[in-house]
C-alpha cells in the first residue's frame, strides 16, 4: 500500500477539515403557533392536519 513520502503539516490538515464543522440547522417561527419550525417543511398541527406557510395542505385524519 503506497505511503506518503511528505508529512501533512498541521496548517494543511487543518485546511482540509475547514469544511467539517456541524452549523445549527435553520428554523422560522411559525405565524400561527409561533412554533419554531425548519424552512420548507410541512408541520403538523395540534388538530392533526398538515401545514406549510400557515395554509393547511392535507386534512386532518
Amino acid at each position: 500500500m503506497p505511503t506518503p513520502k511528505k508529512k501533512t503539516s498541521r496548517s494543511r490538515r487543518n485546511m482540509r477539515r475547514s469544511h467539517d464543522g456541524i452549523s445549527a440547522p435553520a428554523v422560522a417561527v411559525d405565524k400561527k403557533t409561533k412554533e419554531l419550525v425548519r424552512p420548507h417543511r410541512a408541520m403538523k398541527g395540534a388538530d392533526g392536519a398538515y401545514y406549510y406557510k400557515g395554509k393547511q395542505i392535507s386534512a386532518a385524519n
